[in-house]
């Protein structure tokens, strides 16, 4: 797909004007970053899995997982039925960095900081209520 199909068919998806689409065509950066993730999008997802969990309120619990498509959109057929935001707005910062590395066409598990995160709660003994650890990743898709 060339590059102008690329930000044509997002524009349209994000609804953009024509007087946004001239301003979105200005960052050559943008432009690699959407070509790229839709070269990677059908075949990878970034998955949260929970590897420690005490005294969730939300019930987390080991072995549940979280996942996402490559935009950091969660896929919530694929999730449990209830998600705690101080866990999900954890996600941010891994998911940020694994679609900059999928956007510059890197090994995507290959980052070094936050392939762990913990909900913001620190625990009973911290005096919080309770506290989860996630694992993230990229995954291929199925």
């Amino acid at each position: 797909m060339d590059d102008k199909t690329i930000i044509k068919k997002y524009g349209q998806r994000v609804n953009y004007s024509d007087a946004e689409m001239k301003l979105f065509e200005e960052g050559g950066h943008r432009i690699r970053h959407l070509k790229n993730l839709a070269k990677s999008a059908p075949l990878y997802s970034i998955q949260a899995e929970v590897v420690k969990s005490r005294h969730c309120n939300s019930k987390h619990e080991a072995g549940q997982k979280l996942i996402l498509d490559v935009d950091g959109n969660l896929i919530t057929k694929l999730c449990p039925k209830k998600l705690c935001v101080y866990l999900v707005s954890q996600l941010t910062l891994p998911v940020a960095m694994i679609n900059e590395r999928l956007s510059e066409g890197l090994e995507p598990n290959d980052f070094h900081f936050m392939r762990y995160v913990r909900c913001l709660d620190a625990g009973v003994e911290c005096l919080g209520f309770g506290e989860v650890t996630v694992k993230v990743g990229v995954i291929p898709r199925v």
